[in-house]
């Protein structure tokens, strides 16, 4: 692992002996030609030292993540390294021609889709982009889409209806534009419009959570027929700040709301609300982006091949069914 990662607060310890081990490796590879070694052609050889380090590196760091809270989790989900829709579009689709504008005001950026090839098979593939830098994150509104983003995917997921194409969508938002303009243009019924298109969808529907899945902004582009989530994922109607803040009045207490909303996959997955949980590789996705991207893109392959055998009649019965039954065993 490289010095300049980015560690999260709970993975401090880790951080300092990555220190430690680039130090000793800086040191080993200087040796021969240093100021030190040039005189009698000595070397200094800590390869055994760094060996054990790695690995008490990396025992640590199976160590932390065997054991992580809802809070830690929701901070992998939104590490800045982690995989975003374009890393996924590059590494999983070829053939890939993107479709903009929801032929009513204008295209949201940060709503994506189009049309593609998934290990060689046709799909539809829409989802959330949020940026890797300040003027990405700008360009495509951290991943926030407006009501043209909600309604673009509503057109898209009706060209896929047209040619009988399978729909995945990629989830990785904090929630919808909350913004002025984007409700005195429609939000909530975009939002509305983009669940009910999704329920009544005729062709196979599956949807990943590749990183926050927050609110209507999320359910909008999930109502699937597979719903999957990565491992560190994090799925919920609010944000932990927005529920201890109107919990609590006091945002602080992120770290208690998300304890308490059950946002995590393990926990969605006794519940019945999604289907299937995608491991991630040890550290989380930003540690190995390339073996993330290929495990969902399995993942969607598998689900898809699960669903062809249904008809249209079959898979809308099926879905409206599923969504229907969560909760009821609750009480």
């Amino acid at each position: 692992m490289s010095s300049a990662r980015t560690y999260l607060d709970f993975e401090r310890p880790l951080a300092e002996l990555d220190s430690k081990i680039d130090d000793l490796k800086a040191l080993n590879g200087s040796g021969a030609d240093g100021a030190d070694g040039a005189k009698d052609g000595s070397r200094i050889d800590v390869t055994e030292e760094v060996v054990r380090l790695e690995d008490k590196a990396t025992k640590q760091l199976q160590a932390i993540y065997a054991k992580l809270g809802p809070w830690e989790k929701t901070q992998v989900a939104r590490h800045p390294s982690r995989p975003h829709f374009h890393n996924y579009l590059d590494g999983m689709m070829t053939d890939f021609t993107p479709l903009a504008g929801d032929r009513k005001f204008g295209d949201d950026q940060a709503m994506i889709g189009g049309l593609g090839r998934l290990r060689g098979r046709p799909i539809v593939i829409i989802g959330q982009e949020k940026g890797h830098d300040t003027q990405t994150r700008l360009k495509h509104n951290f991943g926030m889409a407006g009501p043209e983003g909600y309604r673009k995917i509503v057109r898209l997921m009706e060209l896929a209806e047209r040619f009988d194409l399978p729909v995945v969508s990629l989830v990785d938002t904090a929630g919808a534009y909350p913004g002025r303009g984007a409700e005195e243009r429609g939000q909530a019924e975009a939002i509305a419009r983009a669940i009910d298109k999704g329920m009544s969808l005729k062709v196979p529907f599956v949807t990943v959570i590749t990183g926050e899945g927050g609110s209507g902004g999320a359910i909008a582009i999930a109502t699937a027929d597979s719903v999957n989530m990565l491992e560190h994922s994090i799925y919920s109607v609010i944000s932990p700040e927005g529920c201890a803040s109107i919990l609590w009045r006091d945002s602080a207490k992120a770290e208690t709301a998300a304890k308490a909303m059950k946002i995590t996959a393990q926990d969605l997955i006794k519940l019945g609300i999604i289907d299937k949980i995608i491991k991630e590789p040890m550290g989380g996705a930003h540690r190995a982006p390339e073996k993330t991207i290929k495990s969902v893109g399995t993942a969607i392959i598998s689900a898809l091949k699960d669903l062809d055998a249904l008809d249209a009649k079959a898979l809308i019965a099926r879905r409206r069914e599923k969504f229907l039954a969560i909760g009821r065993d609750l009480a």
